[in-house]
């Protein structure tokens, strides 16, 4: 059974501070440490727990005056996850989408201000990226081919503004129905990621 967006509500409760701006990333084909040569990443010390890892991404961005972005990955399954506290590197398409030659790449991201992105590439393909808060303009190879799932899990179409914001919750399940990883609170908190940092300007 599809989750809904309403599965995932629990992410903004329980995470406020990473719920605030974030990238998710799950990668699908190359090795890990081929993800992170993708991107040319640098190593990092790992670290226990995605509040770890929010902590050490503000301290990184001011360390690195904002020239670098901590990313922690995982292995989930056959999958490939990263994430970035405050970060956007996934759905940066100039990077993403070199980044996904020979693999499946589905990331969503949000900033402080609301503004978000949901992009699934696959072999350097851009197949699917809208804003979830505006689900009706879709764009890539295949916009379409997920609208009845993207209905069904909680996007909203439509004019008129829903009674509840689900937009972000609904990502992580679009996300989940692509990829079939299920990211979950115990997930975030139990895990020891492997970091490493990139640059971003």
């Amino acid at each position: 059974m599809t989750k809904t967006g309403a599965d995932y509500a629990w992410f903004e409760n329980d995470f406020p501070d990473l719920a605030e701006a974030y990238c998710f990333t799950l990668v699908r084909g190359p090795a890990p440490d081929d993800v992170v040569s993708r991107l040319d990443g640098r190593k990092e010390r790992s670290l226990h727990g995605i509040a770890a890892v929010v902590d050490a991404a503000f301290a990184r961005y001011d360390l690195e005056e904002g020239e670098r972005q901590l990313v922690a990955l995982a292995t989930v399954g056959a999958w490939t996850l990263l994430i970035e506290a405050n970060g956007y590197l996934g759905v940066t398409e100039e990077r993403a989408l070199p980044a996904s030659a020979g693999a499946t790449w589905v990331s969503h991201f949000v900033n402080i201000n609301a503004v978000g992105t949901f992009l699934w590439a696959q072999d350097r393909v851009q197949r699917l990226c809208f804003d979830p808060m505006f689900p009706e303009d879709r764009w890539g190879s295949a916009p379409d081919e997920l609208v009845d799932v993207m209905q069904d899990i909680g996007f909203h179409f439509g004019e008129d503004a829903p009674e509840t914001d689900l937009s972000s919750p609904a990502a992580f399940a679009l996300a989940e129905h692509v990829t079939g990883v299920a990211v979950t609170p115990a997930l975030l908190e139990d895990t020891t990621f492997s970091c490493f940092t990139v640059r971003i300007r």
